[in-house]
Parts: structure tokens; sequence; C-alpha cells
């Protein structure tokens, strides 16, 4: 038989990143540093900026985990977190209710918040576009949900399929979202300087005329050919 746990949970006392480390993964698109990552690290495909316009981001994680048609840990992150954090809301990707609305939103954007991701829906898709805060859910349904408990912030969570940590790296833009572990920070950062050289070479010949490279012709020579 399950207790009834605490209204709200907050674990504090993880580190965040130096701000001169966060800088140099501004700008940093998504898909080179899922490539630095040997292709892992981003959200689930779903999770998708509510304005593509203002999508791009870095942050260090706050993590919260708010129970399926519940608010609370929405609002314990709200109440916790710094400027320029990432506040990650984990709903175990409950699609009944939404998660967030214009309203919360905008507290967040008046406490210079860098962004909120969640893997559950938002409302008010108008009012958090107007309010410049890069936003992304899984969608939008106009359904409210309860601010009775429990909820937690801090712990890490899964979300979108990520294992996130506050204090985590985490990255936006038009494409969908990334985190890099705090730990990783300084090896991911030296494979995205080689994936973004790699990519320039790769788009300078795209742009020069090139019909194929050099993967595409091992494929080819390797072809098991039938017929013809």
């Amino acid at each position: 038989m399950l207790d009834n746990p605490p209204l709200l949970k907050i674990h504090r006392g993880h580190a965040r990143p130096d701000p001169a480390l966060l800088e140099r993964f501004r700008g940093a698109q998504t898909s080179h540093l899922v490539d630095a990552m040997d292709g892992r690290g981003a959200m689930d495909w779903q999770i998708k900026p509510m304005d593509a316009a203002t999508a791009s981001f870095v942050g260090p994680a706050l993590t919260a985990f708010a129970y399926p048609a519940d608010v609370v840990g929405v609002f314990g992150a709200l109440g916790e977190a710094e400027a320029g954090d990432v506040v990650i809301v984990a709903n175990d990707g409950y699609r009944a209710t939404a998660v967030v609305g214009d309203i919360v939103i905008g507290l967040m954007r008046n406490k210079g918040i860098a962004a909120f991701v969640t893997d559950g829906l938002a409302r008010d898709r108008a009012g958090i576009v107007a309010t410049g805060l890069p936003t992304f859910a899984a969608g939008i349904v106009p359904t409210s949900p309860a601010a009775n408990g429990p909820g937690e912030v801090g712990a890490p969570v899964v979300c979108g399929g990520v294992h996130v940590r506050s204090g985590d790296i985490v990255v936006g833009d038009a494409d969908g979202v990334v985190v890099v572990p705090q730990d990783r920070a300084e090896a991911v950062l030296a494979a995205l300087d080689r994936v973004r050289a790699a990519e320039v070479k790769a788009v300078a010949a795209v742009d020069a005329g090139a019909t194929e490279t050099a993967k595409l012709r091992a494929i080819m020579a390797g072809a098991t050919v039938i017929g013809g």
C-alpha cells in the first residue's frame, strides 16, 4: 500500500555549469550535438517548439516531475528556478491535460528563465508564443490540469526518452531539444568541433556540384547487384 507523498519535494545542491562553458554551446545546432554524442541526446521527436522563430536557447537544466493531470511540480520548478535555467518537466508523456499554459510561461519569462521543456502538453499556444519564451511540448490541448500534487523538483528525470539531471546542459532549436550531461561537456565540445569541420566540407562539396560522397561510393562498390 502506497503512503501519500509530500505535496512538493525539492532536491537542492546541484552544481550549475560555468556560464563561460554554457556560452561555448550557444548557437550549436541540435543535429550537430547529436552527431557529437554518437547519435544520442535528443528528446523524442514529438517535443517541438511552440514557435520555431523563438526556439533557440541554451542553459542548465532544472528538472521537475509533474504527476499526470497535475501541475504542482511545475509551480515548484517556477519557485526554485534561477535566471538562465531551462525548466525541464517530465510528465510521463501524459496526453489528457496540459501541464503548462501562457500565464505560467509568462511568469517564467518575467523571472528570466531561458526555456521550458516538457514531454507533456501545453495550452494557450497564442499566449505562449506572445511571451517570446522558448517553449517545447509534445502538443497542444485546451484541457486544464489540477494543482493537488504531488510534485518533485531537482531530482533526475526521464523526459522525452532522455535522462536529465539538474545542471546538465540543454540546447534547443527549431528541430528539437538535446541534453548534454554536464560531466561530458568538454568531450562533447571537442567532438562538436570535428562535426562542424566535416559539415563545412560536405556543404562546400554540395555547393560545388557534388553528386556523391566517399561513403556513397563505398556503399555502391560493396553492393550485391542482381540482374542487369
